[in-house]
């Protein structure tokens, strides 16, 4: 009985995710027979579901208008951090993907207009990192003017930040004009936002931090344009001026990898930078609770590395190197 009981909240919430499901689709997501799904069907509807058939070839089970939810009381940040939440959740728990975006639909069915597109502005790409680290908050505006900007295809005008987060003024020496960006995805890596964009001004594909965005407001609208390469995250991982700087750490040191960038970047910790150098080389700049502990996470990519930036950090190798002889010996 328990069995068919959580079968059936899984045909509910199926139904309220889509308007329209079929009888073979049905059963395939619910991995049971047709026939069970019938049976189910009839469950919802003595329950007081109104679980309606629609005939025709393009036929099948759609849950009624009886059913309507009333608009759920959440404010705009409510919405914003309940879509991030949805969209974030699988990258760090495994399994999730199918139901958290059943419960990212089922919510938006029941939110007032206004509240469903400002979820709808955060269509986020989350890139795979197998270290995280706390990262500095995004703000909210500035994450749904950028996601806005890519949902409906309109450039985004947008001042560039300092890396701690402040503006420069007219006069400055690192004062820039603003930029005019037409950003095609919006995207999580390692803990923090980043923003891939077409820069107008450069003529050129850049990838930009969204906390150093500033944006000011949005013109036309854009084609879509082919990313270069057709990687997404290749092209994140990669490219060397994307605004990062080290997290702050007891330690912080370098080194130069006889590795590509975007595989050294699939691996490296959050709060890293990987500068690409060649095709078969990249510099990592990290940081850790002690030499010895960047020394540690430097032996794990397995390959050769050189340039070692401060001394303490080749010393720590060399300390490193002198256990590890001494325990193979034995």
């Amino acid at each position: 009985m328990a069995s068919t009981s959580r079968r059936a909240l899984r045909l509910l919430s199926l139904l309220g995710s889509r308007a329209r499901w079929s009888l073979r689709d049905l059963a395939a997501r619910l991995e049971v027979s047709e026939r069970t799904v019938r049976r189910d069907l009839d469950v919802l509807r003595e329950l007081g579901y109104p679980v309606g058939t629609v005939r025709g070839p393009d036929g099948g089970y759609r849950l009624g208008s009886g059913h309507t939810l009333p608009p759920l009381l959440f404010d705009h940040d409510q919405a914003l951090a309940i879509a991030l939440a949805l969209q974030t959740a699988p990258a760090t728990v495994f399994g999730l993907e199918d139901d958290a975006a059943r419960a990212l639909a089922t919510v938006r069915q029941a939110m007032p207009e206004a509240l469903r597109t400002a979820m709808d502005s955060l269509q986020v790409t989350m890139l795979r990192n197998y270290w995280e680290f706390p990262a500095l908050p995004v703000d909210p505006a500035a994450l749904t003017a950028v996601g806005t900007a890519v949902r409906l295809r309109q450039v985004l005008v947008a001042e560039l930040l300092r890396p701690d987060g402040t503006r420069a003024a007219p006069g400055d020496p690192d004062f820039a004009a603003p930029r005019h960006l037409e950003v095609h995805h919006l995207v999580v890596w390692a803990g923090r936002w980043y923003a891939v964009a077409y820069d107008l001004g450069e003529d050129r594909w850049r990838v930009h931090r969204v906390d150093r965005l500033h944006p000011r407001h949005t013109t036309r609208g854009f084609a879509p344009r082919d990313l270069p390469g057709g990687n997404l995250a290749g092209f994140v991982t990669s490219s060397p001026d994307r605004g990062d700087t080290p997290a702050a750490w007891q330690c912080t040191g370098s080194a130069r990898l006889a590795l590509p960038a975007d595989v050294v970047a699939r691996w490296a910790p959050g709060g890293s930078v990987v500068e690409h150098l060649d095709e078969r080389h990249c510099r990592l700049t990290l940081g850790a609770w002690s030499w010895a502990g960047i020394a540690g996470i430097l032996a794990t990519f397995d390959t050769d590395l050189d340039d070692l930036d401060p001394p303490e950090l080749a010393a720590a190798c060399r300390e490193l190197g002198r256990r590890f002889t001494a325990v193979a010996g034995t």
